[in-house]
């Protein structure tokens, strides 16, 4: 999937990475994941998702204490 824009909202996030809706959600709330709000509009910057897999690949993101943030 080729991204044109910089940012993403969580849905487009979501298929981009193949990490579902609320698990993104989860990761935004939990600070790992740091994001731009303009009014109730979350944007996720493209090379943060990138960052995140990166350094989290192969763990369970549903495990807070096993991740890696990327603030």
């Amino acid at each position: 999937m080729v991204q044109s824009s910089i940012t993403m909202t969580v849905e487009e996030a979501s298929r981009y990475s193949g990490i579902g809706r609320n698990t993104l959600r989860q990761l935004i709330d939990w600070g790992l994941i740091p994001v731009m709000r303009i009014g109730r509009k979350i944007l996720i910057r493209v090379e943060i998702l990138d960052l995140f897999v990166e350094k989290n690949n192969g763990k369970d993101l549903r495990d807070r204490d096993s991740l890696i943030g990327v603030a």
